[in-house]
């Protein structure tokens, strides 16, 4: 195992720009890479060209995201030893440095400023919640360093310094309930969220699309609870309630952490089945069933841009080296494991093509590096710094894995800002010169400022 530094703790005008823009990002994505305008910036120390390269490692390791971050910091761990095999990188080792946040949203942004300015950090692959990446995007801009982020979010954001290896709302959140609408025929909906910006901001673009699919306000049911939530008998119990109108019924969850394990011991508790009242959760993958009695959940869903039991050459190969790397023949994988392998091996790829590790001429490098995925395609990064994945959805096994029941035949490509809310579907994100810029309006021809019009909670 690698060795590691650690350290405790709507259609029209403004639509068809819209696709226009985003075919055109595509086909350039595929064909070229290009520059990067760099905003005026507090410059970080760099680290030296004839050293080891540090890679920073923010998941936490403690806390209530401990159930899901923890397993990040390993697949890091491992990608950087296979890498330093090979040779590290420019013919110079890679020094992972951990940290743990501890679930505690300010010390994500307190770690992060030590990663970079003690550490000196190349740069940070880290966080779950969408309020621990808020909390760390003025320290990456001010010091003008990279984060990679590899878990689904709610969009609303394009940021020079990140580079978002997980989904956007079309690539999952949408598409589950397109799956639900279609094959389940669901007429009443659930949207069960823990209490930040991602749940929030992901089910008021759901409300929003539901409405457009005609869903009127009496069959949305939206619900928050907080980080840790333990005791579900009465939130579970309204929920019963609210499907036994005589219409079909689901609950789409965005509960994040923890609080999924109590969850699903509740509706097993209360009755409720996958063929009563379905749960497509975009939280849940086979590191939080792991700890779970997975009969009662069977035939429950879950949405993801990868699955375990995806059945390819890369994939297996893949969780063959991860049983051995962690000498146990039953660790599984998961979707944020693969957006780390992606957004890694992108790294990687735009460090080799820049020649340098200068976070600068990597983020410059970076659009249009392409990799293969561990489904068996490519993912490509693009002007908005997104990444293209399919999207398949899987049906819970009573053994923890998924049986994966949909697929989208091909890539999408994100849209990190959504075309059912009025603030941002006239916004588009492009990198590249001499637009560069997060959030610029198609509809007035200007950049907004910001790359992110969304808080964090």
């Amino acid at each position: 195992m690698a060795s590691a530094s650690q350290r405790p703790g709507t259609p029209g005008l403004s639509a068809r720009l819209r696709r226009a823009a985003r075919a055109a990002t595509f086909l350039f994505a595929a064909a070229t890479a290009a520059a990067s305008v760099a905003p005026v910036a507090i410059p970080s120390a760099r680290a030296a060209d004839d050293g080891p390269i540090k890679v920073g490692i923010l998941h936490s390791l403690s806390g209530t995201m401990a159930i899901s971050e923890t397993t990040l910091k390993d697949v890091m761990l491992m990608l950087i030893d296979e890498q330093n095999k090979k040779g590290g990188v420019l013919g110079r080792k890679l020094e992972p440095v951990v940290v743990d946040p501890a679930s505690n949203w300010p010390l994500f942004a307190e770690k992060a400023r030590e990663l970079i300015s003690v550490d000196h950090v190349s740069a940070v692959f880290g966080c779950w919640t969408s309020v621990s990446r808020k909390s760390v995007l003025p320290v990456f801009k001010e010091l003008d360093n990279i984060l990679f982020y590899p878990v689904q979010y709610e969009g609303e954001e394009s940021e020079r310094n990140v580079f978002y290896t997980g989904a956007a709302p079309n690539q999952q959140a949408i598409p589950a309930v397109d799956y639900l609408m279609s094959e389940e025929h669901v007429k009443r909906w659930v949207l069960a969220g823990t209490d930040y910006v991602y749940p929030r901001t992901t089910n008021k673009i759901l409300e929003a699309y539901l409405k457009s699919k005609g869903v009127k306000d009496e069959d949305i049911m939206i619900n928050y609870t907080p980080f840790g939530q333990s005791d579900w008998q009465s939130i579970v119990s309204q929920i019963k309630r609210f499907g036994s109108a005589g219409k079909k019924t689901a609950v789409v969850s965005t509960i994040n952490g923890d609080a999924n394990v109590p969850f699903y011991k509740e509706l097993g508790n209360q009755g409720i089945k996958a063929t009563d009242i379905p749960v497509i959760a975009f939280s849940v993958g086979e590191e939080e069933l792991a700890g779970i009695d997975t009969k009662p959940l069977v035939g429950h869903l879950a949405a993801w841009n990868y699955f375990m039991s995806v059945d390819t050459p890369e994939n297996k190969a893949f969780i063959e080296r991860w049983r051995a790397w962690t000498k146990n023949p039953k660790r599984v994988s998961n979707d944020p494991m693969e957006a780390h392998y992606i957004g890694f091996n992108m790294w990687v790829k735009a460090v080799e093509k820049a020649g340098t590790t200068d976070p600068d001429k990597v983020i410059a490098a970076m659009i249009g590096v392409s990799v293969p995925n561990l489904s068996g395609g490519y993912a490509a990064m693009m002007p908005n710094h997104h990444i293209t994945k399919p999207v398949l959805i899987g049906e819970i096994e009573d053994n923890g894995q998924f049986n994966i029941v949909s697929q989208t035949p091909g890539l999408i490509v994100a849209q990190e800002w959504s075309p059912y809310l009025p603030g941002s579907r006239d916004l588009i994100a492009d990198w590249r010169p001499p637009m560069s810029c997060g959030n610029y309006n198609v509809k007035i021809g200007k950049c907004l400022g910001a790359g992110s019009l969304t808080a964090g909670k």
